[in-house]
C-alpha cells in the first residue's frame, strides 16, 4: 500500500510517499505555484513516484493539507456573498458583541466592520421566528424568501449564507430557504448556519456561516480541479483533506464545508509532532513549528491534543465556531526582521523578509537583517551544507548587514547577532508560556518537538529558557505537517444544545439526544465507506457554572447515562476549571450546555518504519569550527563539531556544542547537551542544568512541584 501526504504552504509544498509493504519513505519539497497550487502538487507527486519507482496507479490514498481557505480569508479574496437572515437581525454580523479588539485604543481596526464578509446591501431579511425550544413564533414567509434569493441573484452574488436566529435548535426554516435557493439559483454556493455548526451565540454562528460562504466557491473549485488532476493521472486513491479538528474529510464533504479547513496544515503539524513524540514514548508534548515567517505552537497531553474554545477561536480577526485543534501562531521565523523602532527599542518581527527577497545572505535583494542572517554570523548555518548544499548563501552579505545594525546601536557584531536570537527565542518562549503556564500546565513536564525548517535550530535555546528538559527532532522535521497527514483518521463532529443543570438533569432527554447524535455520526461514517465495527465514538459535554459566559469540555462515559456517570462529568469539569483558572466551586450548580459526539473511521497510516542503519559516528563527522553560544550570561566562542544527519548511526550519542545538517533543516546542540539517535530515527536532545542561564539553573535546582 502506497500513501501520499501533501502539505501546501505559502512558500513550499511538502510531500511524503510511504510504501507500507516495503517500510520505506521518500520526501520531496517543491516551490508552491501560487496561482494554482495543484500544479506544484502534481509535479511533486510525479517526482516522488520516480524516486520510489512507482506508478501513479499504485497510489491508494492521497491526504492533503491546504492553506487555500486560510489565505482566501486572510487576503479577503473570496466570493461576493449574500445573506438571508431573520427580520430585525440584518446587522448582527456588523454589531458583533460590542467587542473592541484593543480595549483602550481609539484608533483600531475592527475586522468584521472594516472588511465585512457580506456587504450590508447584500443582507436580506425574511419574516420567520422560532423560539429557543423550536416553537414557531412567526411562520416562515416563503414569498419573502423567494424575493430575497432573486434579489441576490440579480445583484450577482456567487454565494449565499442562510442564518436564522434560533436555527441551532431547529433548522427547518433554514433548510426550507436553502431548498428554495437551490431551485431559484442553482449556480450559487449555498450555506446554512445550522449545517456548519448548530451552536448558540448568533454572532459567532452567523459569522462562521458567512466565512464558509465567502471562501466556499474558491475552495470547492480548487478541490474539484485537484480531484480531476489526480484522476487524469490515473491515481486511483481517493483524495482526503485535512480539517481543523485533526481529522480528514472526503473531497465532497470538504468542498461543502471549507470553513472546517482553516487550520488544515497547522492541524497536520500538531499531529505530526504527536506521532514523532509517540515514537519516542512521550505523550506530553509541545509542538514547535518554526518556519520562515511564523511559529506555530500546539499542546499534546495524555488526553490528546488541546482544542480551541469558543472564547479564543479567531482567524484573521473573525470568530470561527467549528472544532479546531488549539494552535497558537506568532510572527517569528527565520525571515523575521531585526530593527530599532522609533522609540529606540531593539525588536525582531513580526515583519518578515519572506522568501522574496528573503534574508540578506540569500543575495536576492534583501537589505534588512533577519534571524537567518544572525545564525549565519554566529556560524550556526554553513554555506557549504545549507539545504543539503542545494542553495547558495553568502555569509559576507550577512556579516556586513549585521555590522551596520551593530554600528547603529553601538554594539559588538556578535553581541548584536546573539541579541537578535535572544529576542526571537524569548518571543517564542512567551508564546509557549501563554499555552502552558497561563492554562495551568507546567512546561517542564513536557518535551519540545522541533519542527519546520528553523525549529530544530532554535528549539534547544527555547527549551532552555523554559526549563524544558528535552527536545525531540523528528527524522524529517521540515515536512512534519506532511507526515502528520499520514497519521490521522476520518472524523465527524456533531453537537446538540441542552442547557440542563446538574441540580435537575433530564436524564431521559440526555440519553435520547446522545443516541440520536451517535446514530447520525454512524450514518455519516457509513456513507464514507466504514463499517460499524471500524467506527470509534467519543462523547463530550461542554459545561460551565451557571452565569458563566464560556464552557469547558468534559468527557462523557460510554453507555447509558445515570446519576453516577453524570457525577464523573461534574467532577471532571471542576478539575478542568481548576487547571484553567486556578480555582473551582464544587458547591455551585453546573450547566451542561452542549453534548458532542465525535466519530472516527480508521485511515491507513504511516507505520513506525525503522530508521536506516549506518556505520560509525566518524562517518557522519564533517568538520570542526568555531561557533558562538551564550552560557551563564556570557557570549563565548566554542569549538563545535558538525555532522551529517543522514549518516548518523542508530544509538550514536553526540555531546554539544554541535551542529547537525540535513536537507530540510539544521539542528543545534548547545554546550552541555547531549543527543541520542533513537531506533525510530528521532534525535532526542537532553539538556542539562549546566546549559541553562545561571538564573534558570538556580530556579530548576530549587523548583518544586506546582501547587
Amino acid at each position: 500500500m502506497k500513501l501520499i501526504g501533501v502539505d501546501i504552504g505559502g512558500t513550499f509544498t511538502d510531500l511524503i510517499l510511504a510504501d507500507v509493504a516495503l517500510q520505506q519513505t521518500w520526501i520531496h519539497k517543491v516551490p508552491t505555484t501560487v496561482d494554482d497550487p495543484s500544479i506544484a502538487m502534481m509535479q511533486g507527486i510525479e517526482t516522488l513516484c520516480q524516486m520510489a519507482q512507482a506508478d501513479f496507479g499504485d497510489i491508494e490514498h492521497v491526504l492533503h493539507g491546504t492553506t487555500i481557505a486560510t489565505n482566501t480569508l486572510l487576503t479577503h479574496d473570496g466570493a461576493r456573498t449574500g445573506m438571508v437572515t431573520t427580520k430585525g437581525y440584518r446587522d448582527i454580523v456588523h454589531i458583533g458583541r460590542h467587542q473592541r479588539p484593543q480595549h483602550y485604543s481609539i484608533m483600531q481596526d475592527i475586522p468584521w466592520q472594516a472588511r465585512p464578509l457580506v456587504k450590508r446591501r447584500d443582507r436580506k431579511v425574511v419574516s420567520e421566528r422560532l423560539d429557543p425550544k423550536g416553537n414557531t413564533l412567526t411562520p416562515l414567509n416563503e414569498a419573502e424568501a423567494k424575493t430575497a434569493i432573486l434579489e441576490l441573484k440579480a445583484a450577482g452574488v456567487d454565494s449565499i449564507a442562510i442564518c436564522f436566529l434560533n436555527s441551532y435548535f431547529d433548522a427547518r426554516h433554514e433548510e426550507r430557504v436553502a431548498t428554495i435557493a437551490r431551485e431559484l439559483y442553482p449556480e450559487a454556493f449555498i450555506t446554512t448556519s445550522a449545517s456548519i455548526f448548530p451552536q448558540f451565540r448568533e454572532f459567532e454562528r452567523f459569522t462562521t456561516a458567512c466565512i464558509n460562504a465567502f471562501v466556499g466557491p474558491k475552495v470547492k473549485r480548487y478541490i474539484q480541479n485537484l480531484s480531476h488532476s489526480l484522476k487524469k493521472q490515473s491515481v486511483r486513491g481517493e483524495l482526503h483533506i485535512m480539517r481543523s479538528n485533526g481529522g480528514v474529510a472526503t473531497a465532497d464533504v470538504a468542498g461543502e464545508q471549507p470553513v472546517t479547513l482553516l487550520l488544515s496544515g497547522l492541524a497536520a503539524g500538531v499531529l505530526g509532532g504527536a506521532a514523532a513524540g509517540a515514537q519516542s514514548q512521550r505523550d506530553r508534548l509541545i509542538t514547535f513549528d518554526m518556519g520562515g515567517t511564523s511559529t506555530d505552537i500546539g499542546i499534546v497531553t495524555e488526553r490528546g491534543f488541546a482544542e480551541a474554545t469558543a472564547r479564543d477561536t479567531w482567524i484573521a480577526g473573525y470568530p470561527v465556531m467549528v472544532p479546531m485543534i488549539d494552535v497558537h501562531t506568532i510572527g517569528a521565523g527565520g525571515g523575521s526582521i531585526a530593527y530599532v523602532d522609533t522609540g529606540g527599542a531593539f525588536r525582531v518581527g513580526p515583519r518578515s523578509a519572506g522568501a522574496e527577497p528573503g534574508p540578506v545572505c540569500y543575495d536576492k535583494g534583501g537589505i534588512e537583517v533577519t534571524v537567518t542572517d544572525a545564525n549565519v554570523v554566529l556560524n550556526r548555518l554553513d554555506p557549504e551544507y545549507f539545504l543539503g548544499g542545494e542553495m547558495t548563501i553568502y555569509p559576507e552579505k550577512a556579516f556586513a548587514a549585521v555590522q551596520t545594525l551593530a554600528d547603529h546601536m553601538g554594539l559588538d557584531l556578535y553581541e548584536t547577532a546573539a541579541g537578535i536570537l535572544t529576542i526571537v527565542n524569548n518571543n517564542m518562549a512567551n508564546a509557549i508560556r501563554s499555552r502552558t503556564i497561563q492554562k495551568g500546565q507546567d512546561p517542564r513536564k513536557f518535551a519540545l518537538v522541533a519542527q519546520g525548517g528553523a525549529g530544530p535550530l532554535h528549539a534547544a535555546d527555547v527549551a532552555l529558557s523554559l526549563g524544558i528538559p528535552e527536545v525531540i527532532v523528528p527524522r524529517y522535521p521540515g515536512i512534519t505537517s506532511a507526515m502528520g497527514l499520514l497519521t490521522t483518521d476520518l472524523k465527524h463532529d456533531l453537537i446538540q444544545n441542552e442547557f440542563t443543570l446538574s441540580t435537575e438533569p433530564n436524564l431521559p432527554k440526555l440519553n435520547a439526544d446522545l443516541k440520536s447524535l451517535e446514530d447520525q455520526v454512524k450514518e455519516q461514517l457509513r456513507a464514507d465507506g466504514f463499517s460499524e465495527t471500524d467506527m470509534t465514538l467519543q462523547r463530550f459535554a461542554d459545561c460551565r457554572y451557571v452565569g458563566q459566559g464560556y464552557e469547558l469540555r468534559a468527557l462523557v462515559p460510554g453507555g447509558i447515562l445515570d446519576e453516577a456517570a453524570l457525577q464523573t462529568v461534574w467532577q471532571q469539569f471542576h478539575e478542568l476549571h481548576t487547571a484553567e483558572y486556578g480555582h473551582a466551586f464544587p458547591e455551585n450548580p453546573v450547566e451542561l450546555v452542549t453534548l458532542r459526539v465525535t466519530g472516527t473511521g480508521p485511515m491507513p497510516k504511516l507505520s513506525d518504519f525503522p530508521a536506516p542503519t549506518q556505520g560509525d559516528l566518524k562517518d557522519a563527522w564533517l568538520k570542526t569550527a568555531v561557533t558562538y553560544f551564550r552560557v551563564n550570561g556570557q557570549l563565548e566562542q566554542y569549538s563545535t563539531q558538525f555532522f551529517d544527519r543522514d549518516r548518523l548511526p542508530i544509538g550514536a550519542q553526540i555531546e554539544g556544542p554541535a551542529v547537525i545538517f540535513q536537507k530540510d533543516s539544521t539542528i543545534l546542540l548547545p554546550p552541555h547537551s547531549r543527543t541520542t539517535v533513537e531506533p525510530s530515527g528521532n534525535l532526542v536532545i537532553r539538556l542539562t542544568e549546566d546549559a541553562l542561564p545561571l538564573e534558570k539553573s538556580l530556579a530548576m535546582a530549587t523548583a518544586k512541584e506546582p501547587t
